[in-house]
């Protein structure tokens, strides 16, 4: 087998080595998603999509794109998950002033995420069908205590892996219960960040997933 090196562009990493057949367009080996939590909602915490771009470019990233205003990013690394979030964090900290949280998912969990849609006949309307994507893992017994009756006529489910929940927003998010019942951090035991389905399915094709 042939080895290729691979040194990145920032020089707070060391480059290695990794298999040829490893390697995607330009040497990199991953294509990933970063959602970045709660940017551009008002007036505080704004993130120009151009200086997010040029940022994340900064860090080592190839082919940087972003979707909206919200805070989404596709781009190709040879990182681990665990360890660009942990850089994209601290490099936009350090970039725009304040603590932002990310989360980052992969083309083929984007992808089971949408094939796992659990109310495709109830949600016909894209933008009041949500998905909260956590940092990690929900616990088993996270929302546990909660009662669908009492969300009525909007609902949620927990994705296969425990690690989104799906949100149908059924008179639009201005008047969910969804946000106060099932989203505060505190009983989620994790950081959520939440995108509507034209969004993901969005996010889906930009990553060639």
């Amino acid at each position: 087998m042939s080895w290729a090196y691979w040194a990145p562009k920032s020089t707070t990493r060391t480059g290695f080595f990794i298999p040829e057949s490893y390697l995607g367009h330009d040497g990199w080996v991953n294509t990933y998603i970063g959602f970045l939590r709660g940017i551009n909602l008002g007036p505080a915490r704004r993130v120009a999509m151009a200086d997010l771009r040029a940022w994340l470019t900064e860090l080592g990233y190839a082919d940087v794109r972003t979707h909206l205003q919200s805070g989404n990013a596709v781009f190709r690394s040879a990182d681990s998950v665990a360890q660009v979030t942990r850089a994209l964090e601290k490099g936009i900290e350090e970039a725009a002033g304040f603590p932002v949280d990310c989360v980052v998912r992969t083309p083929a969990q984007l992808r089971r995420v949408v094939e796992a849609h659990p109310f495709p006949d109830l949600a016909t309307d894209n933008a009041r069908m949500g998905v909260a994507f956590l940092a990690a893992p929900l616990g088993k017994d996270r929302l546990a205590d909660v009662d669908p009756a009492a969300l009525e006529p909007e609902r949620f489910a927990i994705g296969p892996g425990r690690a989104e929940i799906y949100l149908w927003y059924a008179n639009g998010m201005a008047r969910s219960k969804l946000a106060a019942m099932v989203l505060p951090d505190r009983r989620l035991g994790v950081s959520p960040t939440v995108r509507n389905w034209n969004t993901v399915t969005k996010l889906l094709e930009l990553s060639g997933g």
